[in-house]
């Protein structure tokens, strides 16, 4: 009877020491909502493996649960205002949906500011983030900032060498320094979220689009398109700032460990090798669409240089908008890329 009721009692403390385990392991729960599928890269590439280092990094404590497409409702554009005002407890988003919004940080999307790489572009906004960018960033914790490997040209019939083959053509844009990058080639800028661009591309609403290659996979560009065109060594034509961010106030009341498990997996490492994942992603993607019959098409150094000139008034008009706010953007854009050459090295 005895030695029943010492394994009774013996059941009865595991079944209580479990329950405390799953209580524990529950103990701090966070939504992130993201725009694009669970199939994307940066869902899976990105995303995952940052939220299972935090979930690692707290013992257990932290679980997040990843809402990708927009599942818990709103429009890509609606990402940032969720975070701010606690709907949900973090997201993934694109700066530019929220035009005007991070004037400072589009410093990174000008055209040859960004030239080519991701990684170095990623340590930039590290490196620019506490002296330069924080302040626009009220609201939220930011988690990571960070780049794609630039905006390649995609054109679903016209193949382009040369500024003047984009003059008159309607061209896709996630950011208002990309339709700067448009207008200043001469072609039409049309805003749109990246999830519309298939149906857009199909029906003929655009031309073309402004997007790296890793997008092609997650959304078949490849069917939709023939050429897909960047410049000599791998240059682009300015690129998209994204963030991950939480509320400030669910981070604020968060204890000190728990904050210190989500900073340890978003330090600056980390927004280098986020810069690295890009760089795979869109490797993959222009072999996906080479492979399917596309023609990828690298400028030559002169061809690149033609679009460079082409490109610079976009700078220029940058630097006269931020001007308006207080923000002296001659030198943020030399700040700004003497840390790229200094991060390529």
């Amino acid at each position: 009877m005895v030695a029943s009721l010492s394994a009774t009692a013996a059941a009865f403390a595991a079944a209580m020491f479990a329950f405390a385990g799953a209580s524990v392991a529950q103990e701090f729960s966070f939504k992130l909502h993201h725009l694009l599928s669970a199939n994307a890269p940066a869902h899976t590439q990105m995303l995952e493996p940052w939220a299972k280092q935090v979930e690692e990094n707290s013992g257990g404590r932290v679980e997040i649960e990843i809402f990708p497409s927009m599942t818990l409702g709103g429009r890509p554009a609606e990402l940032i205002s969720q975070a701010r005002d606690g709907v949900v407890d973090i997201v993934w988003t694109v700066n530019g949906y929220t035009p005007g919004l991070f004037p400072r940080t589009e410093v990174l999307e000008l055209p040859f500011v960004y030239v080519n790489d991701p990684v170095a572009a990623n340590l930039t906004l590290y490196d620019l983030f506490e002296s330069d960018l924080k302040q626009e960033y009220a609201g939220v914790e930011v988690m990571f900032l960070h780049v794609h490997a630039g905006q390649a040209i995609h054109m679903r019939s016209n193949e382009v060498r040369s500024p003047a083959d984009l003059a008159g053509l309607k061209m896709r844009i996630p950011t208002r320094t990309g339709a700067w990058i448009i207008e200043a080639l001469g072609a039409t800028p049309v805003a749109m979220p990246v999830p519309d661009l298939p149906q857009a591309l199909q029906k003929g609403a655009v031309d073309g689009a402004f997007i790296p290659w890793e997008i092609i996979p997650p959304l078949k560009i490849q069917d939709q398109t023939q050429f897909q065109i960047e410049g000599a060594d791998m240059a682009r034509f300015g690129t998209t700032t994204f963030q991950v961010s939480m509320n400030k106030s669910r981070w604020e009341n968060l204890p000190e460990d728990i904050q210190k498990a989500f900073k340890d997996a978003s330090g600056r490492d980390w927004w280098g090798e986020v810069g690295e994942i890009w760089r795979a992603s869109d490797d993959f993607g222009i072999g996906l669409a080479v492979n399917a019959g596309n023609s990828h098409i690298v400028l030559s150094p002169e061809e690149t240089a033609a679009f460079k000139a082409a490109l610079e008034p976009a700078v220029d008009r940058w630097i006269g908008e931020v001007a308006e706010k207080g923000i002296d953007g001659a030198a943020l854009v030399a700040k700004a890329r003497k840390l790229i050459v200094q991060n390529s090295q």
